[in-house]
This record gives C-alpha cells, structure tokens and sequence, in this order.
C-alpha cells in the first residue's frame, strides 16, 4: 500500500519551547489515524508541521509527503499537493463571498495540475453536487466565509470545502471541539463520505466520541512529545476508562 506521509525522528518547537521530541508515524493511502493524548502533548503542533505552520521551527527529523520532502515546501505548495487542514477554529473571512471562495480554491488547484480553470456555470454545477454529497445547506454559498456561522456551521463549511478539493491527506484538528451530538453526527457523516482508497486522514481529537463516529484504523498515544502507543480503535476504547496516566503520559 502506497505509504502518503512518513515522519522519522521530528523534533520541533514553538517560542523557543521544545513541543516534540521525537515523533515516528507512517500513514499509508486509505487510512484514517487518530492521534489523541493530553493537552500540551503536541497533537496540534504535529498538524500545524505537516501544514507548514511557520510558527513552528524544525530542530530535527524528516518528514516526506508521497515521496518528496514535505519540510521544504511552501504552505500553498503543500495545498496544492493535496494537504489539508481543517481547523479547532475555523478562521472567519467577513466580505468574501463562500462560492466565490471555493471557486478561488478550486480553480488554483486546477492551475497548479495544468488545467483550465471552471468556468462560473461549470463550477456551480461541481458545488452543487459536492454540496448535496455531505448534506451541506446551499443557504451557505450566499454568506461570507465563515462570518456569522455556529460552530457546527463552520465544520460543515470545512467538509464542504474538503468535498470541492478532494485532498490526499486531511488533518482534523479537533473536529469536535465545540460541536453538540447532532452536529457532530452531520459533520462525522460528511467526512466519512469523502474516503476513498486514495486518501487518508489524520484525525486529532482529545475525547474518544469522535472516533464512534469516524472509526480509525490506528490510533496513536502523544504525550510529551512522543508517541507512546500505537494500536487499533481498542486502544482509544482504552483510554476513555483508563485515562492517559496509565500509559505514562
């Protein structure tokens, strides 16, 4: 099975403070891993690397995204290649109108494979159809980005964009933070549509609830800046009754 990412011995830190300290983690076209651990294990700042964060400074480590050194490209490179982050905190973009946005992003992504650009009509046709895929509202492509949307809202938003640009590997970065039952059912549904063979995930998360509606392959144990523990979908079971103190973390 084609291996996606490959992260051997990262180290990284943020303000001058060492977050990880030596992170192996392998995750293969058609997976979906779950990392979980405690707050301030480094579960975000392992996105925030894979996504380019420039906040985050490599001390050490490689990390390879289908064959090609992920560390020296460009943020919007990494987009481009079919990376995508979905934010704990989707950011709010007053004035820019949802469609339109979408529209942008799909068609640099187009550019950057040496295709025309869609058309307005074209494009609307596209939308409509990823929109009616993860039961997205189109009440949504009138609104500014994000601007004036519940939380629920805003992860939908994220899956709708995901379902436009079709990436390789989607990060989750805490997908449930802030969602009741229903939203997080809606949300949950959206991104289960979105697998395929080709893709993968990478789902963050600090709470077991997530994963009874986006089931992993693999579940990884960060604390202090280290996978702990590797294992199936047991492993996160594990945890919600025993807590992280039994693994050491």
């Amino acid at each position: 099975m084609n291996r996606m990412l490959e992260i051997r011995g990262l180290k990284a830190r943020i303000a001058g403070n060492d977050i990880l300290k030596g992170v192996d983690l392998t995750i293969r076209a058609g997976e979906t891993h779950a990392l979980m651990g405690p707050n301030g294990s480094g579960k975000s700042t392992l996105a925030k690397v894979i996504s380019g964060d420039p906040s985050v400074e490599i001390t050490a480590g490689e990390v390879n995204f289908e064959g090609h050194n992920l560390l020296e490209m460009e943020p919007e490179a990494r987009a481009l290649a079919g990376i995508f982050l979905a934010f704990q905190y989707p950011v709010e973009i007053p004035g820019v109108n949802n469609a339109a946005f979408l529209r942008m992003a799909y068609n640099a992504q187009r550019k950057a494979r040496g295709q025309e650009p869609a058309d307005p009509m074209e494009f609307d046709e596209i939308l409509k159809l990823k929109r009616e895929a993860v039961e997205v509202s189109a009440e949504f492509l009138d609104r500014a980005v994000n601007h004036g949307f519940s939380g629920g809202e805003k992860k939908r938003n994220e899956v709708l964009q995901m379902a436009v640009l079709e990436p390789k590997l989607a990060l989750l970065d805490e997908t449930d933070s802030g969602l009741d039952v229903d939203a997080l059912r809606s949300v949950a549904r959206g991104v289960n549509r979105l697998k395929t063979p080709s893709n993968a995930r990478l789902v963050v998360t600090h709470y077991q609830r997530l994963l009874d509606y986006i089931v992993p392959d693999f579940v990884h144990i960060l604390a202090d800046g280290r996978v702990l523990r590797s294992g199936d979908k047991t492993l996160a079971l594990e945890v919600e009754k025993r807590g992280y103190d039994w693994l050491g973390a």
